[in-house]
């Protein structure tokens, strides 16, 4: 049986991420990073398709866990009727090696500890090769090698084979500390020797620190917002600048549905949104490394911009499903890879427009390429901005006019100006301001419904859709504007549910996708935004406070809530609610 999504947690070296289930069990983790394939995929299935397990022989054991220091190092502490021990999760940052270090410590008294580790390949499929040698100093270890990839578990004592699994149980006592460690290298390359666990543990932990110290501390429920920065941190690509939407494939909207999609590839809308929630809390550095990982992505013909990238700004995402996994929760299918990668999405530049205005803002200075990219890519949208598309809920249905996209559009002009008339660049302003009012008269037009007193999902319909709320967000019309105090109420009364707003109304058959899901975290933090924006201060105090409430035990959110199921639903930990979090903190700032 699947663990509560929300029982997890995530631990990373900015290559990858690993999840932790309170039991103790890792149950994600693909090496060497974020899109690699699964060496441990029992989330979506079973033990027997790869997990780590590190725990108490103690099903009464009573965990509590939390970060260190507000890292990402994880501490673990069981609680057994014979003694106490932790358990502290860490993997190291460098890029020439993956290392998930896992250190056992003795609290009080004497604890039974299971442990077994069950390395599968090719997301569960595959049974390695595994045997007992030794490194060149000597080290007893374990490989698994499977093709070009190889998992060695470092330790003191080493699980033995039963059947295809390798299983341990040991005691471990007061003031007894024992560390394993499994380290990830090319089958090919040299056995490499574990880390020296102290220095790891201090060098992890003073550079996160040192980094999460900036964190702002005059926001509503800061601790969280500083969570959220991190877990955003932790989803971006050291080597690259690539900010992945979740570390995490195939977690259900809807459970035993089939709105089941792989996120671990990076999304220019979602990346543009991070880097502005990472500028808006005084974070200006990962803006550079970022423009220069979209600089990279979006070379060539601007007519072949894709929405999303892999890590290294790959394009080839081709998306298939795999049978041997019976699922989370048994929601098929799972897939890898993701077919939006070839739709049009006309918000898209919009995001990106926004976010590099803003970094400019904050002092990152363009180069002549950067400036040169950003006027190429918005010549192109003059060129297409009429096109119908899928909208930022990558809809698998037909193409529309969507107000959402449209206003985006708007905003992709609108900041072009803006480097031109507020930064001193140059480019063709007078154009793009006629674009500009054009696109504007056109929404005020066709998406705005006077009978209902709303804007609308699209041009055809009188439904909402809360991507809406982002209009004053974006400075389309000020936040007090009575058409978008009419759209507030309209989103309130038709996509609330128990207090939560869902994205649009899945009945309508709009997404082109059969089944239904649960509200999506980051519309109702677009709502506390929108709130504050028309001077509505304590609902959007009320709401925030009530969202915050949603977070698991470790500060971590998905991408959606089940109210009814009072749990998690969505890949997780997610980026878009992790960056609207903070964006809402920053609004009711």
């Amino acid at each position: 049986m699947a663990e509560p999504i929300e029982d997890y947690a995530v631990i990373g070296d900015r290559f990858t991420c690993a999840l932790v289930s309170r039991r103790g069990s890792v149950d994600w983790l693909c090496l060497p990073r974020f899109d690699s394939p699964a060496c441990f995929a029992a989330l979506l299935g079973t033990e027997d398709h790869g997990r780590w397990l590190l725990a108490p022989d103690d099903p009464r054991a009573v965990p509590e866990r939390h970060y260190v220091d507000g890292t990402s190092i994880l501490q673990t502490t069981w609680t057994t009727d014979e003694g106490q021990v932790s358990v502290t999760d860490l993997m190291p940052s460098a890029n020439d090696r993956a290392d998930l270090v896992r250190v056992v410590t003795g609290v009080r008294g004497r604890v039974r500890m299971r442990h077994e580790w069950i390395v599968r390949t090719w997301y569960g499929d595959i049974v390695p090769w595994v045997s007992r040698t030794r490194t060149p100093e000597g080290q007893e270890v374990i490989a698994a090698v499977a093709g070009p990839d190889r998992f060695v578990l470092h330790g003191p004592r080493l699980p033995v084979a039963d059947g295809r699994h390798h299983v341990d149980e040991f005691d471990v006592t007061e003031g007894e500390s024992l560390v394993w460690s499994t380290v990830w290298n090319r089958a090919w390359d040299p056995l490499l020797e574990p880390r020296e666990v102290e220095s790891a543990l201090a060098d992890s932990r003073d550079e996160e620190h040192s980094w999460t110290s900036a964190a702002p501390d005059d926001v509503p429920h800061a601790e969280l917002v500083a969570r959220s920065l991190v877990t955003l941190r932790l989803m971006t690509h050291a080597e690259t600048g690539g900010i992945v939407a979740a570390p995490t494939t195939s977690l259900p909207e809807d459970f035993g549905g089939v709105r089941n999609w792989d996120y671990r590839y990076c999304w220019l809308r979602d990346a543009a949104l991070t880097l502005e929630a990472l500028l808006g809390a005084g974070f200006a550095d990962e803006s550079r490394q970022w423009r220069d990982w979209l600089l990279r992505a979006v070379a060539g013909d601007p007519a072949d911009l894709q929405i999303m990238y892999a890590v290294d700004g790959g394009r080839d995402l081709p998306e298939r499903e795999l049978a041997h996994l019976p699922g989370y929760a048994g929601s098929l299918p799972v897939r890898i890879g993701n077919g939006a990668v070839t739709q049009r999405q006309n918000d898209v530049l919009g995001e990106v427009m926004i976010a590099l205005e803003q970094a400019r803002q904050g002092g990152v200075t363009e180069t002549r390429d950067s400036w040169s990219m950003q006027c190429r890519l918005v010549e192109e949208l003059a060129r297409t901005w009429q096109e119908p598309d899928q909208g930022l809920w990558e809809i698998r249905g037909p193409a529309r006019m969507f107000t959402h996209s449209r206003v985006m559009v708007w905003a992709a002009f609108d900041r072009a100006i803006r480097g031109v008339e507020d930064h001193g660049l140059d480019g063709p302003v007078e154009r793009w301001r006629e674009l500009r009012d054009q696109v504007h008269a056109e929404i005020m037009e066709r998406g705005w419904n006077a009978e209902r007193g709303t804007f609308t999902q699209h041009y055809d319909t009188d439904e909402v859709d809360a991507s809406l709320l982002t209009l004053p967000l974006v400075g389309f019309l000020p936040g007090t504007d009575p058409r978008i105090l009419g759209t507030i109420e309209a989103v309130e009364r038709d996509l609330m549910r128990d207090g939560l707003l869902l994205r649009y109304r899945t009945e309508t058959g709009v997404d082109g996708v059969a089944g239904n899901e649960h509200p999506f975290l980051a519309c109702s933090f677009w709502l506390v935004a929108a709130y504050a924006a028309a001077g509505r201060t304590d609902d959007a105090h009320a709401l925030f406070d009530r969202l915050c409430s949603l977070a698991n035990d470790v500060g971590l959110l998905s991408e959606e809530y089940d109210v009814a199921g009072r749990r998690m639903a969505g890949n997780f930990p997610q980026a878009f609610s992790h960056l609207t979090l903070v964006q809402a903190a920053l609004a009711l700032r």
